[in-house]
């Protein structure tokens, strides 16, 4: 699969989220160069999630600095938003189980092509058709994700999917559109040790391609950057002592919670992940670099996957 745009280099230096309820994460330090696979471990509640939505410009870092390729976070928060992609993060980017892997392809597939600049309702000509389908094609060979192997192949409801082949579809959905980077959370979730390995395969695969990945599981392997998220239990009191010292304190834009879905700008909108409801990177035109961007709220919309 070729993209239109090279990965995107990672670095980050003492980058923390710090929210109502206290620190998300904090300390991160990452280097990592374009078409890099970033491994992020840590245990539950230890802000994984978050450090991910963050790397995506989908949530506010409050402390710290980092760049996401070349763009200063949280400054250009908007085009990071724009040039990456999610997939497979419980709460914010979710498949819908009663859709087939067909109704998510060709919904993503509109997507892109509206915030394209086009609109989705027009008749789409051969060439248009022809050019969906190649990208359809090229985003499952990446993925290896072959329709003939699936009980009801392209028709096959999510629901009845493995768990691999639904990361699969996952993951293929956020590199339809050739981001820069692609965040994927819990990997290795319910996984058996075997279908562990193809996962990280999987995610190799695909940075082959260009694209960095950064991706939360319990096991990284070995030949990943490592990256660790560790719980600060002290954080929430720590937070509540600063608060009752200093009550006109400016309450911080970020959540702390791990799982930010209630608290995101429009629920489930296909308009979410900029430009599609997987989390694919195709630069948005509403996306201009400008005062608005720095501005941006600490979530993007989310959707369906």
């Amino acid at each position: 699969m070729n993209t239109t745009r090279q990965g995107a280099a990672v670095d980050a230096r003492g980058i923390g989220v710090e929210g109502p309820r206290g620190w998300a994460f904090r300390g991160i330090d990452i280097s990592a160069e374009p078409g890099a696979l970033i491994a992020v471990q840590g245990s539950s509640g230890s802000g994984r999630t978050c450090l991910l939505l963050a790397l995506t410009g989908r949530m506010r870092i409050t402390a710290g600095e980092a760049t996401v390729a070349g763009l200063p976070l949280p400054k250009r928060i908007g085009t990071v938003r724009s040039r990456t992609a999610i997939a497979h993060v419980p709460g914010v980017v979710e498949l819908e189980p009663a859709l087939t892997v067909a109704e998510h392809l060709k919904e993503q597939a509109l997507l892109g092509h509206r915030f394209q600049g086009l609109s989705a309702s027009l008749p789409w000509g051969r060439r248009q058709k022809e050019a969906t389908r190649a990208r359809i094609d090229a985003a499952l060979a990446v993925v290896g994700l072959d329709p003939a192997s699936l009980v009801k192949g392209l028709r096959t409801a999510v629901r009845d999917l493995e768990r691999i082949e639904a990361l699969r579809l996952s993951v293929a959905l956020g590199i339809m559109h050739g981001p820069q980077l692609l965040a994927v959370d819990d990997v290795d979730l319910k996984l058996s040790a075997a279908e562990r390995a193809e996962a990280w395969e999987l995610l190799r695969g695909v940075t082959r391609t260009g694209i960095t990945v950064v991706a939360a599981g319990s096991e990284a392997p070995a030949d990943a950057v490592l990256v660790r998220t560790t719980p600060a239990p002290a954080a929430a009191d720590t937070a509540a002592a600063d608060t009752a010292a200093a009550p006109a304190a400016k309450t911080p834009e970020a959540p702390a919670a791990e799982a930010p879905a209630a608290e995101s700008a429009a629920g489930k909108t296909p308009a979410a992940d900029a430009p599609g409801a997987a989390g694919t990177g195709t630069e948005s035109a509403t996306h201009t670099g400008t005062d608005e961007e720095e501005a941006a709220d600490a979530f993007a919309e989310t959707g369906r996957a």
